[in-house]
């Protein structure tokens, strides 16, 4: 029983206990990791389901100029003998893209939410304007894969695609060479793997056509309409592209293959700038490539069209942040659990380990109560909230178990740091390694240098009882030696 005893005193075994806890904690902490990924999942399919419903992200390629023509020549005809007969014609029905020699995209974006269940999802509206100009096209620029044979070209037509029709609202308005081209559904010719087959032509009729004929260039101006989820996506066809554009969404993120020459971003909205060559991009012979493309060959390199894109970002992204907060949460306890223990020894306190248990269950709850409120409230008054109430009731908590309230405000406030120490780790998500480094190494060095004259093997040891005290003859207490 004495062993017993002893080792139920050792500061060891407390330890060990400690750590053993702090394992068994990790469990309920996982629990609560796994859980935010599946409400991550949860608003993933709320996001498809309303691009299934509504629209999806756009991607806009076009305006292009798409020439049929049929190459005709003529081959031997022979007998058996091997003796030319004659001549048999033949016929190929080809086509040929021709880009714009300048391309000019200027739009507004206009944001608007939409919600399914308690999830948001960004969407906009673009007012866009696309001015161009098509170089003078000849038989000559129509390429023919037989010596000799001549060339027949075809009713032209202007090609234009986005990812995803229903996000047209009315019929775009296409000027070329001064007149006025009416859309039809659909772009002839291509096959489905082609970048331009979810799209719409206009075949060249009037003074365009005339234009077209007379080999002269063709100026064009098309204004359109176009709704989309969260990202707009833009292929520059032109020999020199330039871009314009502006919206009053305050967190943009601007990606694909060519970023924004000129941003400004501001609380009140950005404007954004592009100007690409085609020197630059690859653009161009991708969407020729397509257009020889098979479906497997097409959906393999889907999403390798060259672009410029801009999204409306989400401020924040609650579930991520969420995340990121429950990765620091074993460590987050750690700290907690050794702060109590500290005070434990140096004030000669004993504390069961249940009650050590429940500290790191409240702990752990704190993300389950953040991840809960956030998709709620803002992600900032989410975590105030929740650290204000986990605060509250660990100062409470601290003040009876460690029998005073001035204890446990100073626990409570030591976790309250740690609160907004984490707080400041999320926030700073380009910093967040240096300053997690920081917070434990700083820890580390607090507990080190607090207890640097600590005997740790005397540190909890249960203080020797005085002996008795022993009777003189004559009945008086027998002095003890000093």
């Amino acid at each position: 029983m004495n062993r017993l005893a002893a080792w139920r005193e050792s500061t060891l075994a407390k330890v060990l206990a400690l750590l053993l806890l702090l394992l068994l904690l990790c469990i309920p902490l996982g629990e609560i990791e796994s859980l935010i990924r599946e409400r991550n999942a949860t608003q993933a399919s709320a996001v498809s389901e309303l691009a299934e419903t509504h629209v999806g992200p756009q991607r806009l390629v076009g305006p292009v100029l798409f020439v049929p023509y049929v190459e005709r020549w003529q081959v031997a005809e022979r007998n058996e003998r091997g003796e030319q007969i004659g001549l048999k014609p033949r016929s190929e029905q080809r086509f040929q893209l021709f880009f714009p020699q300048q391309m000019d995209v200027r739009g507004q974006l206009t944001p608007e939410e939409r919600y399914r269940g308690i999830f948001t999802v960004p969407f906009y509206r673009l007012k866009g304007q696309i001015d161009g100009r098509f170089a003078p096209v000849t038989p000559a620029q129509l390429p023919q894969k037989v010596a000799g044979s001549t060339v027949e070209v075809q009713a032209p037509l202007l090609a234009l695609s986005v990812t995803d029709l229903r996000g047209l609202e009315g019929a775009p308005r296409l000027t070329l060479a001064g007149a006025a081209l009416a859309f039809n559904a659909r772009v002839p010719h291509v096959p489905t793997g082609s970048w331009l087959a979810a799209g719409v032509h206009a075949p060249l009729s009037g003074a365009a056509l005339q234009a077209f004929n007379a080999g002269q260039a063709m100026p064009f101006q098309l204004a359109l309409q176009l709704a989309g989820q969260n990202e707009l996506s833009i292929a520059p066809l032109g020999d020199e592209t330039t871009a314009h554009l502006t919206s009053p969404w305050p967190h943009p993120r601007f990606g694909g293959r060519f970023l924004a020459t000129e941003r400004t971003v501001t609380d009140s909205g950005f404007d954004a700038r592009w100007r690409i060559a085609a020197l630059t991009s690859q653009t161009r012979d991708q969407l020729r490539a397509s257009l020889t493309a098979s479906d497997e060959q097409a959906r393999a390199g889907d999403g390798a069209l060259d672009s410029f894109n801009v999204a409306l970002a989400q401020p924040v992204n609650v579930y991520s942040m969420a995340e990121r907060a429950a990765k620091y949460g074993a460590l987050f306890i750690a700290l907690v659990l050794m702060a109590v223990f500290m005070v434990e020894l140096f004030k000669r306190l004993r504390l069961h380990p249940v009650q050590y248990a429940l500290v790191g269950l409240s702990i752990a709850v704190f993300f389950l109560l953040l991840l809960a409120l956030s998709e709620k409230l803002g992600f900032a008054i989410a975590y105030a909230s929740a650290a204000g109430a986990s605060v509250l009731l660990l100062g409470t908590y601290f003040s009876a178990v460690l029998g005073g309230v001035r204890r446990g405000g100073t626990l409570a406030a030591y976790v309250a740091v740690l609160y907004g120490a984490l707080y400041g780790l999320l926030a700073s998500e380009s910093n967040a390694l240096l300053l997690g480094a920081l917070l434990v190494f700083g820890m580390l060095a607090t507990l080190m240098l607090t207890t640097r004259h600590v005997d740790w093997w005397c540190m909890g040891a249960t203080p020797a009882k005085p002996a008795p005290a022993t009777a003189a003859p004559d009945g008086a207490p027998q002095p003890q030696s000093m």
